[in-house]
Protein backbone atom coordinates (compact mmCIF):
# COMPACT_ATOMS: atom_id res chain seq x y z
CA UNK A 1 0.00 0.00 0.00
CA UNK A 2 1.40 3.72 -1.20
CA UNK A 3 1.87 5.92 1.66
CA UNK A 4 -0.44 8.34 0.15
CA UNK A 5 -2.90 5.68 0.56
CA UNK A 6 -2.52 5.30 4.35
CA UNK A 7 -2.66 8.83 4.97
CA UNK A 8 -5.93 8.59 3.23
CA UNK A 9 -7.22 5.52 5.22
CA UNK A 10 -6.14 7.32 8.59
CA UNK A 11 -8.21 10.05 7.49
CA UNK A 12 -11.49 8.49 6.20
CA UNK A 13 -11.47 6.06 9.36
CA UNK A 14 -11.39 9.04 11.21
CA UNK A 15 -14.77 9.99 10.56
CA UNK A 16 -13.38 13.55 10.10
CA UNK A 17 -13.90 13.35 6.10
CA UNK A 18 -17.97 13.38 6.35
CA UNK A 19 -17.57 16.26 9.18
CA UNK A 20 -15.25 18.09 6.15
CA UNK A 21 -17.82 17.48 3.48
CA UNK A 22 -20.58 19.62 5.63
CA UNK A 23 -18.21 22.07 6.77
CA UNK A 24 -16.42 23.08 3.77
CA UNK A 25 -19.54 24.72 1.95
CA UNK A 26 -20.07 26.40 4.95
CA UNK A 27 -16.89 27.97 5.19
CA UNK A 28 -16.62 28.58 1.04
CA UNK A 29 -13.95 26.82 1.15
CA UNK A 30 -13.86 26.34 -2.39
CA UNK A 31 -11.44 26.89 -5.46
CA UNK A 32 -11.86 30.41 -4.81
CA UNK A 33 -10.37 30.55 -1.14
CA UNK A 34 -7.85 28.01 -2.25
CA UNK A 35 -6.21 29.83 -4.80
CA UNK A 36 -6.16 32.78 -2.18
CA UNK A 37 -4.91 30.60 0.67
CA UNK A 38 -1.84 29.35 -2.51
CA UNK A 39 -1.67 32.88 -3.43
CA UNK A 40 -0.89 34.38 0.03
CA UNK A 41 2.80 33.01 0.42
CA UNK A 42 3.56 34.94 -2.66
CA UNK A 43 2.18 38.03 -1.78
CA UNK A 44 4.24 37.83 1.70
CA UNK A 45 7.27 37.18 -0.74
CA UNK A 46 6.53 40.13 -3.27
CA UNK A 47 5.93 42.64 -0.34
CA UNK A 48 9.17 41.49 1.81
CA UNK A 49 10.89 42.07 -1.88
CA UNK A 50 9.19 45.49 -1.98
CA UNK A 51 9.86 46.65 1.37
CA UNK A 52 13.19 46.09 1.22
CA UNK A 53 14.00 48.10 -1.77
CA UNK A 54 11.98 51.17 -0.30
CA UNK A 55 11.78 50.81 3.45
CA UNK A 56 13.99 53.78 4.04
CA UNK A 57 11.53 56.33 1.38
CA UNK A 58 8.96 57.68 3.96
CA UNK A 59 6.85 58.82 1.27
CA UNK A 60 6.41 55.21 0.02
CA UNK A 61 6.60 53.30 2.77
CA UNK A 62 5.48 53.20 6.69
CA UNK A 63 6.12 50.00 8.11
CA UNK A 64 3.61 49.94 10.90
CA UNK A 65 0.74 51.15 8.36
CA UNK A 66 1.89 48.55 5.72
CA UNK A 67 1.44 46.08 9.19
CA UNK A 68 -1.88 47.06 9.50
CA UNK A 69 -2.89 46.34 5.92
CA UNK A 70 -2.25 43.43 6.24
CA UNK A 71 -4.44 42.84 9.00
CA UNK A 72 -6.98 44.44 7.50
CA UNK A 73 -6.62 41.91 4.55
CA UNK A 74 -6.70 39.50 7.00
CA UNK A 75 -10.03 40.29 8.77
CA UNK A 76 -11.77 40.87 5.46
CA UNK A 77 -10.36 36.73 4.84
CA UNK A 78 -11.93 35.80 7.54
CA UNK A 79 -15.14 37.23 6.81
CA UNK A 80 -15.45 36.14 3.24
CA UNK A 81 -14.45 32.35 4.79
CA UNK A 82 -17.30 32.31 7.58
CA UNK A 83 -20.38 33.92 5.93
CA UNK A 84 -20.06 33.68 1.74
CA UNK A 85 -21.17 29.84 1.94
CA UNK A 86 -24.40 31.19 3.97
CA UNK A 87 -24.99 34.63 2.22
CA UNK A 88 -23.73 34.44 -1.06
CA UNK A 89 -23.69 31.29 -2.34
CA UNK A 90 -27.61 30.30 -1.68
CA UNK A 91 -28.47 32.95 -4.41
CA UNK A 92 -25.63 31.94 -6.85
CA UNK A 93 -27.08 28.56 -6.35
CA UNK A 94 -30.63 29.50 -7.11
CA UNK A 95 -29.66 31.42 -10.06
CA UNK A 96 -27.74 28.78 -11.91
CA UNK A 97 -30.22 26.00 -11.23
CA UNK A 98 -32.52 28.54 -13.07
CA UNK A 99 -29.79 29.16 -15.74
CA UNK A 100 -30.94 29.85 -19.53
CA UNK A 101 -28.23 27.78 -20.75
CA UNK A 102 -25.92 24.77 -19.67
CA UNK A 103 -22.16 25.72 -20.39
CA UNK A 104 -19.54 23.63 -20.81
CA UNK A 105 -16.35 24.54 -19.62
CA UNK A 106 -14.13 24.53 -22.27
CA UNK A 107 -10.88 26.39 -23.16
CA UNK A 108 -12.91 29.17 -25.39
CA UNK A 109 -15.69 29.46 -22.71
CA UNK A 110 -13.64 29.81 -19.88
CA UNK A 111 -11.31 32.61 -21.65
CA UNK A 112 -15.17 34.12 -22.28
CA UNK A 113 -15.85 34.48 -18.43
CA UNK A 114 -12.85 35.26 -17.76
CA UNK A 115 -13.47 38.50 -19.97
CA UNK A 116 -16.96 38.35 -18.59
CA UNK A 117 -16.20 38.81 -15.24
CA UNK A 118 -13.62 41.35 -15.79
CA UNK A 119 -16.53 43.27 -17.74
CA UNK A 120 -18.54 43.02 -14.63
CA UNK A 121 -15.65 43.83 -12.44
CA UNK A 122 -15.24 47.32 -14.00
CA UNK A 123 -19.08 48.01 -13.33
CA UNK A 124 -19.01 46.51 -9.50
CA UNK A 125 -15.94 48.85 -8.87
CA UNK A 126 -17.58 51.88 -10.87
CA UNK A 127 -20.45 51.61 -8.54
CA UNK A 128 -18.43 50.97 -5.71
CA UNK A 129 -17.38 54.70 -6.08
CA UNK A 130 -20.49 56.02 -7.17
CA UNK A 131 -23.08 54.28 -4.80
CA UNK A 132 -22.59 55.62 -1.52
CA UNK A 133 -23.43 52.46 0.24
CA UNK A 134 -20.88 50.70 -1.74
CA UNK A 135 -18.69 52.92 -1.11
CA UNK A 136 -18.75 52.28 2.48
CA UNK A 137 -17.09 48.98 1.96
CA UNK A 138 -14.57 50.05 -0.53
CA UNK A 139 -13.21 53.09 0.83
CA UNK A 140 -11.04 51.11 3.78
CA UNK A 141 -8.84 50.15 0.28
CA UNK A 142 -8.30 53.67 -0.51
CA UNK A 143 -7.63 55.39 2.68
CA UNK A 144 -4.00 54.64 2.03
CA UNK A 145 -1.82 57.64 1.58
CA UNK A 146 1.06 55.31 -0.32
CA UNK A 147 0.90 52.83 -2.74
CA UNK A 148 2.47 49.61 -2.42
CA UNK A 149 1.61 45.52 -2.13
CA UNK A 150 0.43 46.27 1.32
CA UNK A 151 -2.21 48.54 0.02
CA UNK A 152 -3.63 45.78 -2.00
CA UNK A 153 -4.24 43.89 1.23
CA UNK A 154 -6.42 46.72 1.81
CA UNK A 155 -9.85 45.47 2.25
CA UNK A 156 -12.66 46.17 4.46
CA UNK A 157 -14.35 43.15 6.58
CA UNK A 158 -17.62 44.15 5.49
CA UNK A 159 -17.86 43.21 1.98
CA UNK A 160 -19.30 40.10 2.42
CA UNK A 161 -21.90 41.95 4.00
CA UNK A 162 -22.41 45.15 1.87
CA UNK A 163 -23.27 43.00 -1.29
CA UNK A 164 -21.20 44.20 -3.76
CA UNK A 165 -21.19 40.21 -4.64
CA UNK A 166 -24.47 40.41 -6.36
CA UNK A 167 -23.35 41.76 -9.59
CA UNK A 168 -21.94 38.37 -10.55
CA UNK A 169 -25.21 36.79 -9.58
CA UNK A 170 -26.04 37.24 -13.54
CA UNK A 171 -23.86 34.97 -14.85
CA UNK A 172 -24.39 32.28 -12.95
CA UNK A 173 -27.86 32.75 -13.95
CA UNK A 174 -26.72 32.86 -17.88
CA UNK A 175 -25.18 29.46 -17.44
CA UNK A 176 -21.83 29.55 -15.74
CA UNK A 177 -21.02 27.30 -12.99
CA UNK A 178 -20.96 29.40 -9.45
CA UNK A 179 -17.26 28.10 -8.82
CA UNK A 180 -15.48 29.01 -11.82
CA UNK A 181 -17.25 32.46 -11.75
CA UNK A 182 -15.22 32.65 -8.50
CA UNK A 183 -12.62 31.01 -9.89
CA UNK A 184 -12.32 33.93 -12.42
CA UNK A 185 -12.56 36.53 -9.67
CA UNK A 186 -10.30 35.12 -7.41
CA UNK A 187 -7.38 35.40 -10.19
CA UNK A 188 -8.63 38.78 -11.18
CA UNK A 189 -7.73 39.92 -7.41
CA UNK A 190 -4.32 37.83 -7.83
CA UNK A 191 -3.43 40.13 -10.89
CA UNK A 192 -4.73 43.36 -9.48
CA UNK A 193 -2.32 42.78 -6.23
CA UNK A 194 0.50 43.36 -8.68
CA UNK A 195 -0.54 46.33 -10.09
CA UNK A 196 -0.15 48.15 -6.38
CA UNK A 197 3.28 49.42 -6.73
CA UNK A 198 5.15 52.54 -7.75
CA UNK A 199 8.01 50.31 -8.56
CA UNK A 200 7.17 49.71 -12.30
CA UNK A 201 6.84 52.53 -14.65
CA UNK A 202 5.37 52.14 -17.70
CA UNK A 203 5.38 48.83 -19.53
CA UNK A 204 5.22 48.32 -23.66
CA UNK A 205 2.40 50.33 -25.20
CA UNK A 206 0.86 47.58 -26.76
CA UNK A 207 0.35 45.67 -22.65
CA UNK A 208 -0.78 49.36 -21.20
CA UNK A 209 -3.43 49.75 -24.01
CA UNK A 210 -5.63 46.28 -23.35
CA UNK A 211 -4.25 45.66 -19.94
CA UNK A 212 -4.49 47.46 -16.49
CA UNK A 213 -1.16 48.32 -15.50
CA UNK A 214 0.93 49.96 -12.20
CA UNK A 215 1.00 52.97 -13.88
CA UNK A 216 -2.68 52.91 -15.05
CA UNK A 217 -3.86 51.81 -11.20
CA UNK A 218 -1.35 54.33 -9.89
CA UNK A 219 -4.00 57.06 -11.11
CA UNK A 220 -6.75 55.15 -9.94
CA UNK A 221 -5.72 55.67 -6.35
CA UNK A 222 -5.29 59.22 -6.66
CA UNK A 223 -7.14 61.85 -4.89
CA UNK A 224 -6.21 64.51 -7.25
CA UNK A 225 -9.38 66.16 -8.74
CA UNK A 226 -8.48 65.18 -12.17
CA UNK A 227 -8.25 61.70 -11.55
CA UNK A 228 -10.58 60.81 -9.32
CA UNK A 229 -13.31 57.97 -10.55
CA UNK A 230 -11.10 56.85 -13.35
CA UNK A 231 -9.34 53.60 -14.33
CA UNK A 232 -11.77 51.18 -12.91
CA UNK A 233 -10.78 47.78 -15.27
CA UNK A 234 -9.65 45.01 -12.86
CA UNK A 235 -7.13 42.80 -15.58
CA UNK A 236 -8.38 44.91 -18.65
CA UNK A 237 -8.40 48.83 -19.11
CA UNK A 238 -9.94 48.63 -22.23
CA UNK A 239 -13.43 48.62 -20.25
CA UNK A 240 -12.37 52.37 -19.06
CA UNK A 241 -11.43 53.01 -23.07
CA UNK A 242 -14.71 52.14 -24.06
CA UNK A 243 -16.78 53.96 -21.32
CA UNK A 244 -15.01 57.05 -20.80
CA UNK A 245 -13.40 56.60 -17.60
CA UNK A 246 -9.73 55.99 -18.68
CA UNK A 247 -7.31 59.00 -17.58
CA UNK A 248 -3.48 59.16 -18.06
CA UNK A 249 -1.22 60.40 -15.58
CA UNK A 250 -0.15 63.71 -16.75
CA UNK A 251 3.87 64.41 -16.18
CA UNK A 252 2.66 67.73 -14.59
CA UNK A 253 0.19 66.45 -11.99
CA UNK A 254 2.04 64.43 -9.09
CA UNK A 255 -0.34 61.77 -7.89
CA UNK A 256 -1.61 62.27 -4.35
CA UNK A 257 -3.20 59.13 -2.89
CA UNK A 258 -5.61 58.88 -0.36
CA UNK A 259 -8.73 60.27 0.12
CA UNK A 260 -10.61 63.96 0.15
CA UNK A 261 -11.32 63.64 3.72
CA UNK A 262 -8.48 61.43 5.66
CA UNK A 263 -8.98 59.16 8.21
CA UNK A 264 -6.43 59.09 11.04
CA UNK A 265 -6.85 56.02 12.55
CA UNK A 266 -4.83 53.09 13.70
CA UNK A 267 -8.03 51.22 14.86
CA UNK A 268 -9.01 48.37 12.21
CA UNK A 269 -12.69 48.69 13.36
CA UNK A 270 -12.95 52.50 12.12
CA UNK A 271 -11.35 51.91 9.03
CA UNK A 272 -13.55 49.53 8.11
CA UNK A 273 -17.14 50.96 9.56
CA UNK A 274 -16.18 55.42 9.27
CA UNK A 275 -18.02 55.49 6.38
CA UNK A 276 -20.81 53.79 7.49
CA UNK A 277 -21.34 55.68 10.41
CA UNK A 278 -20.98 59.01 8.21
CA UNK A 279 -23.58 58.00 5.72
CA UNK A 280 -25.77 56.79 8.72
CA UNK A 281 -25.06 60.58 10.14
CA UNK A 282 -26.10 62.17 7.09
CA UNK A 283 -29.10 60.01 6.67
CA UNK A 284 -30.17 61.11 10.31
CA UNK A 285 -30.55 64.82 9.51
CA UNK A 286 -34.11 65.81 9.14
CA UNK A 287 -36.05 65.59 5.86
CA UNK A 288 -38.64 62.65 4.95
CA UNK A 289 -37.84 59.41 4.50
CA UNK A 290 -36.94 58.97 0.83
CA UNK A 291 -34.57 62.08 1.31
CA UNK A 292 -33.15 60.36 4.01
CA UNK A 293 -33.02 57.02 2.28
CA UNK A 294 -31.19 58.12 -0.67
CA UNK A 295 -28.20 58.53 0.67
CA UNK A 296 -27.74 54.95 0.26
CA UNK A 297 -27.83 54.91 -3.15
CA UNK A 298 -26.27 58.86 -4.33
CA UNK A 299 -22.50 59.35 -5.03
CA UNK A 300 -20.41 59.93 -2.13
CA UNK A 301 -20.58 63.22 -1.90
CA UNK A 302 -24.02 64.44 -2.56
CA UNK A 303 -25.87 66.35 0.28
CA UNK A 304 -29.31 67.33 0.55
CA UNK A 305 -29.62 70.92 0.80
CA UNK A 306 -31.13 71.38 4.08
CA UNK A 307 -28.33 68.70 5.55
CA UNK A 308 -25.35 71.22 4.09
CA UNK A 309 -23.57 73.56 5.85
CA UNK A 310 -24.70 77.24 5.10
CA UNK A 311 -21.27 78.76 3.70
CA UNK A 312 -21.18 74.88 1.87
CA UNK A 313 -21.25 75.99 -2.40
CA UNK A 314 -20.19 72.32 -3.51
CA UNK A 315 -20.18 68.98 -1.89
CA UNK A 316 -16.73 67.79 -0.82
CA UNK A 317 -15.70 64.78 -2.85
CA UNK A 318 -15.08 61.52 -1.06
CA UNK A 319 -14.13 58.89 -3.22
CA UNK A 320 -10.99 58.32 -4.31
Amino acid sequence: MRLIDMITNVWTDSGLAELWALVAPWLALDERQMIFVVATPFFIGVALWEYLRIKNDPVRMDTGKAVRNFMLGVGYQVTELLFAGIIAFPLYAFAYHHRVMDIELTWATGLLLWVLTDFVFYWFHRASHRVRWLWCAHVTHHSSERMNFSTAMRQNATNIFNGGWIFYVPLAFIGFNPVWIGVCFALSLVYQFFIHTTLVTKLHPAIEFVFNTPNHHRVHHASNTGYIDTNYGGVFIIFDRLFGTFVEEKADEPIRYGITRPVNTNNLFVAWTHEYADMFRDMGQRGGLLARLKHLWMPPEWQREAAAPADSKTPVREAA
